[in-house]
This record gives C-alpha cells, sequence and structure tokens, in this order.
C-alpha cells in the first residue's frame, strides 16, 4: 500500500470526535476559525454583477500562481478535511450548514463561531476590478448562506488588499451590518504588510472598529520560502508559520501602531508556541538597532502584545503538557482565543484543547470564549 493510502486509512480508522462532556458543555465555545466552503461555484458567482458572471464563465479568473484553485495539500485528505466531515447529502465538506450544525456547531456547544471563507481567491486575483467584485460576492454569500440562516455565525468581510481603494469601499459597503465582525486579510501579500500602501486599509478598520483576522495561506505568486519551492508538503506547511513571524515583524517595525494605535489583529490558524521567541530577537536587536526606526516608542515585544490576538489551532503538543502551559503564560492568556479549523483535517475539537490546557476555570474561560467575546463586542 502507498503512503498515501496508508494516510487515507489512518485518517479513517481514527474516532469520531465525541461530544463535549458536561464540563465542556458548561463552558461553551466561541469558534474564531470555521471554513464554510461552497458547494458549488455558482453559489458564490450568482451574487457577481452581470459582467463578472459573463467573465467568470469565460476566463474563470487569473491567480498569481498557476494552479492555485485546485485542490489543497495534502492530497490524501482530499479538500483538506476530515474523513467524516462530507456530508451525507453530497457536496464539499463544509459546504452543508445543517451538517455542520449536527458536527460541529451543536455538538461542540459553539455559542459564536467566525467565518473564515479561502473559496475563490479575491485577494488573488490579477485581475484586481474582478477581485473586489468577487470579494463582494463573497460576502453577500456569507450573509444569505450561513450567517441569515443560523444566528451564531459571524461573517468576515472579505477585500482585496492590493488595491486599498477597492478594499475601503467594501469595508464602509459592510461596517455598519454588525452581521460582520472582522477584516479579513491573507498573510501572503505581495508586499510586507507594514508597508504604506496597505495604510489606508488599517485606517479604515480603525475607523470602523474592526479588527484585522490574517489566516495562514493565500497566493503572492513567490517561493514560500526564502530560498526557492520546497520538495515536500510538510515543508511549505511549515511557512505558514514563519508567514506569520514575517508579518508581525513588518507591522511592528514600520511603525503601523505608532500610526494606529487602535488597531487589533487576529492570526488565524498559526498556532502560538513561536510568539516568545519572535519577541525576544525582536527587542534583542531593537535595543541595538533602533536608531533606525526611531518612530518606535516602545519595545517591539509590546507592540506584539497589544495589538495582536493568536488562535490556538492548530494547537502545540509538547512531550511535557507543562510546556504548552507555560507557553500560553508567556504569549498571554488575554491574547490567546480558541479555534478549531473545522472542517479541516487538522481540526482540534474543544475536549481536546481542553484537556490539553490543565489550567484554572477563569483562564480557560478566557481562552475559550472570553478573549474572543470582549474583542468582538458579542453578547
Amino acid at each position: 500500500m502507498c503512503c498515501g493510502a496508508s494516510m487515507t486509512q489512518d485518517l479513517l480508522d481514527r474516532p469520531a470526535p465525541q461530544r463535549v462532556g458536561a464540563r465542556e458543555a458548561q463552558l461553551g465555545v466561541i469558534d474564531c476559525d470555521i471554513h464554510p466552503q461552497a458547494a458549488s461555484p455558482q453559489d458564490v458567482l450568482q451574487f457577481l454583477p452581470e459582467r463578472w458572471r459573463d467573465y467568470a464563465k469565460t476566463y474563470s479568473g487569473l491567480y498569481r500562481q498557476a494552479l492555485a484553485d485546485t485542490l489543497s495539500h495534502p492530497r490524501m485528505a482530499p479538500d483538506v478535511a476530515r474523513a467524516d466531515s462530507w456530508p451525507p447529502t453530497g457536496g464539499l465538506p463544509g459546504s452543508d450548514l445543517a451538517f455542520m450544525q449536527k458536527q460541529h456547531l451543536d455538538a461542540n456547544n459553539v455559542e459564536f463561531g467566525m467565518l473564515m471563507p479561502l473559496n475563490r481567491g479575491p485577494g488573488n486575483q490579477r485581475n484586481l476590478e474582478y477581485g473586489a467584485a468577487l470579494a463582494g460576492a463573497v460576502n453577500d454569500w456569507q450573509i444569505a448562506h450561513w450567517v441569515e440562516r443560523d444566528k451564531r455565525l459571524r461573517a468576515s468581510i472579505v477585500v482585496t488588499q492590493e488595491h486599498p481603494p477597492f478594499a475601503i469601499a467594501e469595508i464602509e459597503k459592510r461596517a455598519g451590518d454588525t452581521r460582520f465582525a472582522q477584516i479579513m486579510l491573507p498573510p501572503k501579500s505581495l508586499e510586507p504588510q507594514g508597508r504604506r500602501k496597505y495604510w489606508p486599509i488599517y485606517e479604515a478598520a480603525c475607523a470602523y472598529k474592526l479588527p484585522l483576522a490574517l489566516h495562514v495561506g493565500g497566493v503572492n505568486g513567490y517561493a514560500p520560502t526564502a530560498s526557492g519551492w520546497p520538495s515536500y508538503y510538510i515543508e511549505e506547511q511549515h511557512t505558514n508559520v514563519t508567514g506569520m513571524l514575517s508579518l508581525i515583524t513588518s507591522m511592528v517595525i514600520e511603525g503601523v501602531f505608532e500610526q494606529f494605535p487602535a488597531l487589533k489583529v487576529v492570526l488565524v490558524e498559526g498556532g502560538v508556541a513561536w510568539a516568545p521567541s519572535l519577541k525576544w530577537r525582536l527587542d534583542k536587536h531593537w535595543k541595538r538597532l533602533k536608531s533606525e526606526a526611531p518612530h518606535l516608542r516602545r519595545l517591539p515585544s509590546e507592540y506584539v502584545h497589544d495589538h495582536f490576538w493568536m488562535t490556538t489551532q492548530p494547537l502545540d503538543e509538547p512531550d511535557d503538557g507543562a510546556d504548552l502551559i507555560e507557553m500560553f503564560e508567556m504569549v498571554g492568556f488575554d491574547r490567546i482565543m480558541f479555534s478549531t479549523d473545522y472542517p479541516h483535517w487538522d481540526f482540534d475539537e474543544p475536549k481536546f484543547v481542553i484537556g490539553k490546557l490543565r489550567i484554572g476555570e477563569e483562564k480557560l474561560k478566557r481562552v475559550l470564549s472570553g478573549n474572543a467575546r470582549e474583542l468582538y463586542g458579542l453578547k
């Protein structure tokens, strides 16, 4: 049996996630990373203006990277999904709300869920006008297919970050709608996120008091490592973390938070264990080289703590569980929010996370729901 087939069987042989126990049910969770999927492209494309529906039918979009709209890796987990997340009625994982409710929202006592739509890739389009139209269609689709049908769900404002005027127009269109909780940007942009090119988007986020959410991934057409394209999936998967390090460094060092002291940024699906070492290193170098960046008035680590929130998934799993708790302490229990990555293959159910975090009830509640409730103003 080949390796891919063996891993597929391993996924199928795993026991299905169990319902939460009495303690978990009492706590409840706010899931900061749920991926809705379109059952078919037309579910989203129907919300495009006629001109762009014709464009999509004729040209299907032009991505910055070839094959960007094909199925994601790993191939042994089709559509990057849990083996048990394919709806019994047919369709792709994450495309059937009733099944999502039964398998995840109800089973795991999800009070609120933040939608992070990854399909159709508006921000990855070379044609900026089409990308902007597609972003609007994805936002309409989130409301019509998801949020209006389940009041626990909240949408993310998808925008095309490479042309800020288009992004700002979409933010202004949606900002008054409380069904949208945040502005979603891809970490892999054409330039480092601290560049002034993107500052008008940050200004709009502050004006409308909306956090930015940057989910790992994105397609910018560049190799994901500093020395080119990797050979293996595990290499490219790891670059998701290094992308988070890069965007924090850029935004902090280029002075984004001095210019926009109210800006709040959520890093989704990047884990947390890497954050303390980044803060230590940035502080060390800034103390020696701060004359190059006189606009920074505080230690880089202080900007990181004050402006960035991180989600638990994928939960780091050291051999000694005490190490994980110590790492959470270093990051700050007030800056970590719970997430599952449903319906993807590395899904972290609440029961699993609670079992790993042997911490006091107050800290546990902050991670599972309190921090997100405060950040997003949820009631």
